[in-house]
């Protein structure tokens, strides 16, 4: 990533990426500061036919099943894999440096009375509901083109970033994930946990090295340790997470190699190390898109980070998945095929004995229309096949269709 890049809103490329031209945020020029707004509202109808009588499986995101009441088929309509986005923006020069701040605001239209808005427990989906907000993003950068760029505060990771934000459903839906239960989060799955571990929102303080060899960049960062997700007792607050990038762009060709290290600590005093390394690449001939990534990793997890990263007593489950990906636009219209694979291992003989049912593959392959109606507005329809297996045979299958519209500015 450049320099100028880096001084934007992550939310700010989101935006521009899935509309025919690119979106331009509001613009205020007071005095020395640039001020910006720019953002999203996606609403979409998602149908999901659920497994009707499903295998008990371990693991977080996977096949939709029946829910509580029965339901084989569950419509919702919901938020994306994006919530809608309100992101603001400062931005200056002062003493031949760079300085911006970001501050955004990502606002669900589900109903989210169970706590997190993306972690309900039970059907929430009830009279007198409201909605959740993420405050995804707080953080500032300073720097120059001769430097390189610090940034500071919460913002997106750098694991399994490029994979997500290239992701054709990104202003969709993909696999439904909550959407498809009676317990809606502010977003749907799209091939989160079926081909990339989502990269999340951390904490972090990050150094980018200014350009070089026409387009390389390394950035190397600190992010506040995560706990591992459903382990009671984990903790992580010993020393920070360290993750790094390695990104190169020439032309319509990008590649990026990332890192991701942390110590986990439970509470029979076993301590183990979690890590993970992912790939990406894509390219452009033409009207012709094309995107691969592969990630692995020991002790990281699946879905989420450190989701199912161990068995519970410090020993580590090994990881790995895909996402390969064309897309083809015709004027205004792309259309678009991705398949994922997400596996996870046992961590040894004890874990296959104790969890048989442990989550072996997650899998699907989501095709989607794209249409620019206007520069700024995008209507789409996906239809997602979803396969969840398990270690000891067991096997949920789902699927998904939405279809509904994309407004960014």
């Amino acid at each position: 990533m450049k320099h100028s890049y880096q001084r934007k809103a992550v939310a700010a490329s989101i935006v521009g990426l899935f509309s025919s031209t690119a979106a331009q945020a509001i613009e205020v020029q007071a005095g020395d500061w640039k001020f910006t707004a720019n953002g999203n509202v996606n609403v979409h109808y998602i149908h999901s036919s659920c497994e009707n009588h499903p295998d008990a499986i371990v693991t977080v995101g996977s096949a939709c099943a029946v829910d509580g009441g029965g339901e084989k088929n569950v419509s919702s309509v919901s938020n994306g894999l994006l919530p809608a986005a309100l992101v603001f923006g400062v931005a200056t020069t002062q003493d031949g440096y760079d300085i911006t701040g970001t501050f955004g605001f990502y606002p669900g239209i589900s109903t989210n009375d169970g706590g997190s808005p993306n972690l309900q427990s039970g059907s929430s989906n009830v009279a007198l509901g409201t909605t959740g907000l993420d405050v995804r993003q707080v953080f500032m950068t300073f720097g120059n083109k001769d430097i390189g760029t610090f940034s500071l505060g919460r913002n997106f990771g750098l694991f399994g970033f490029d994979a997500i934000i290239n992701d054709m459903t990104l202003p969709g839906v993909g696999v439904g994930g909550a959407m498809s239960t009676g317990a809606p989060a502010n977003t749907s799955l799209g091939s989160i946990g079926f081909g990339y571990i989502y990269t999340d929102t951390l904490a972090q303080m990050n150094y980018t090295t200014p350009s070089v060899l026409g387009g390389l960049t390394l950035t190397l960062g600190i992010f506040d340790p995560i706990e591992p997700l459903f382990q009671t007792g984990a903790t992580a607050e010993g020393q920070p997470g360290f993750h790094g990038k390695l990104a190169y762009k020439a032309g319509d060709l990008y590649f990026s190699s990332s890192f991701i290290t942390q110590t986990q600590h439970l509470p029979s005093g076993d301590d183990y190390r979690s890590t993970g390394v992912d790939f990406a690449a894509k390219a452009k001939f033409g009207n012709l898109d094309l995107l691969g990534s592969y990630y692995f990793g020991s002790g990281l997890g699946t879905t989420g980070l450190f989701v199912l990263s161990d068995d519970g007593f410090g020993n580590k489950r090994d990881s790995d998945g895909y996402l390969l990906q064309g897309t083809y636009t015709i004027n205004k219209t792309k259309l678009g095929v991705n398949y994922g694979v997400s596996k996870l291992d046992f961590a040894g003989s004890a874990d296959r004995a104790a969890a048989p049912n442990l989550l072996e593959k997650n899998s699907k392959v989501t095709g989607g229309v794209y249409h620019s109606l206007t520069k700024n507005l995008t209507l789409l329809a996906e239809f997602s096949d979803v396969t969840t297996k398990a270690h000891d045979g067991g096997k949920n299958t789902s699927n998904n269709f939405n279809v509904g519209a994309f407004l960014s500015f």
